[in-house]
C-alpha cells in the first residue's frame, strides 16, 4: 500500500532558517521542538521514525505499507520568514530529503518544501528538486505569507507545476506560525492541530475552487490532507453558496461546475471515522482519494488495513490512485 502522508525531520536542517531554527533540545528530559516563535512539547523526534530511516523502514514493513511519501514537517514550512533564510532552508531541506530516499529507493519517495514567500525563489527550487534531486513534487503550507492561495501571483507557480506535471500537495501548519495567531482558544486541547487544521483545510478548497485556481489551470492536480477539513460537511452550502452569491463568477454557476470542480481535487483518507470517511466517498468520489496515516504522529493510522478506519474494499482503489496522482 502507498502511503502519501507522512513527515521526515533532518538533523542536518536545524538552525539552517537563521533565527527561525528549527531547533531540537530538551527541558526536564522533555523534548521540544522549535520554529520561529513556535514551541512544541512532547514530541519525541530524535530516535524515532520521524529521524531515522532504518526504524522508519522497519515501522513500514509492520504496518504493511509497501511505499511511503515523505513530506516536511508543517512546523518548518517557514513561509512567513525571510526570503534569504526560507531559500537556505527548503534547499537544504531537499537535499536531505532526496539523500534519504536515495538510500531507500522502493520504499521512500519525497515531496520538496518551497519558500512561497518569493514565488519565482518557490518556481526554482521546484524545478531542481524535481529535475535534479527527483523529488515527486511541491509540498506548501495553506497560508503563505497572507497570500491566499488563489492570489493570481501564484498562477506560474501552478502553471510550473503543470509544465513539470507534478502534482501539488497542502497541508496546514498551526496558525501562528505562517500567519496571524489568530483565536488564542486554538492553543488549547492541541485544537490548533484539529480543529485549526481542519478550517485551513476547508479553506483551501473554497480558495481553490471559489478563487478560480482549478478554472484557470484544468491540469493541476492538488491533494489535500485529513479528507479535506469540514469540506464534505459543508459541501452543499458551498454549492448553494456558488448558484446565489453575487461573487460567483458565470463559470462557476453553471450546472454541475461546483461539482466537477470539487472532483478535481484529490484528499488523503486520514479521517478516523467511518462515517467521515464514507461522507467523503460520497462527495469527493473513489476516484480522487488516496491513503495517508500521519505516519509516527500522535493520530498515526499506520496500517495498511486503515489504522482507525475499515477502508474495505477502498485498498485497490487507493493504490491505483496514488499511482496516478504520483505519476509512479
Amino acid at each position: 500500500m502507498i502511503d502519501v502522508h507522512a513527515h521526515a525531520v533532518f538533523e542536518m536542517v536545524m538552525g539552517a532558517a537563521g533565527e527561525h531554527g528549527p531547533e531540537l533540545y530538551e527541558v526536564d528530559g522533555q523534548p521540544r521542538f522549535r520554529a520561529g516563535g513556535y514551541e512544541l512539547c512532547n514530541v519525541r523526534y530524535r530516535g524515532s521514525v520521524f529521524m531515522e530511516p532504518e526504524l522508519r523502514i522497519k515501522a513500514l514493513d509492520d504496518a504493511g505499507i509497501t511505499m511511503q511519501v515523505v513530506s516536511p514537517n508543517p512546523l518548518t514550512y517557514f513561509h512567513f520568514i525571510g526570503a534569504d533564510d526560507a531559500v537556505n532552508f527548503c534547499r537544504r531541506h531537499n537535499d536531505e530529503m532526496a539523500a534519504m530516499v536515495g538510500a531507500h529507493q522502493g520504499r521512500l519517495k519525497g515531496f520538496a518544501t518551497l519558500p512561497m514567500q518569493d514565488i519565482p525563489a518557490a518556481i526554482a527550487e521546484l524545478r531542481r528538486a524535481v529535475k535534479d534531486l527527483g523529488l515527486l513534487g511541491g509540498y506548501i503550507g495553506t497560508d503563505l505569507n497572507g497570500r491566499s492561495l488563489d492570489d493570481p501571483a501564484l498562477d506560474p507557480f501552478y502553471e510550473t507545476c503543470v509544465e513539470l506535471n507534478v502534482p501539488l500537495f497542502v497541508h496546514p501548519a498551526p496558525a501562528g506560525i505562517d500567519g496571524p495567531p489568530g483565536d488564542q482558544r486554538l492553543r488549547r486541547f492541541d485544537l490548533d492541530l484539529m480543529l485549526g487544521f481542519a478550517y485551513e483545510e476547508t479553506l483551501a478548497i473554497a480558495s481553490l475552487i471559489f478563487g478560480g485556481v482549478l478554472h484557470r489551470h484544468p491540469q493541476l492536480d492538488v491533494c489535500l490532507t485529513h479528507g479535506g477539513g469540514a469540506g464534505p460537511f459543508m459541501y452543499g452550502r458551498f454549492k448553494r453558496a456558488t448558484q446565489m452569491r453575487p461573487w460567483s463568477e458565470p463559470w462557476l454557476k453553471q450546472d454541475g461546475a461546483f461539482e466537477t470542480f470539487y472532483r478535481r481535487l484529490f484528499f488523503d483518507v486520514h479521517v478516523h471515522d467511518e462515517d467521515s470517511l464514507e461522507l467523503l466517498v460520497k462527495k469527493a468520489g473513489r476516484s480522487q482519494l488516496v491513503f495517508g496515516t500521519n505516519f509516527g504522529g500522535w493520530d498515526s493510522g499506520a496500517s495498511a488495513a486503515g489504522g482507525h478506519v475499515d477502508l474495505g474494499d477502498l485498498v485497490p482503489t487507493l493504490d491505483a490512485n496514488a499511482t496516478r496522482l504520483l505519476r509512479l
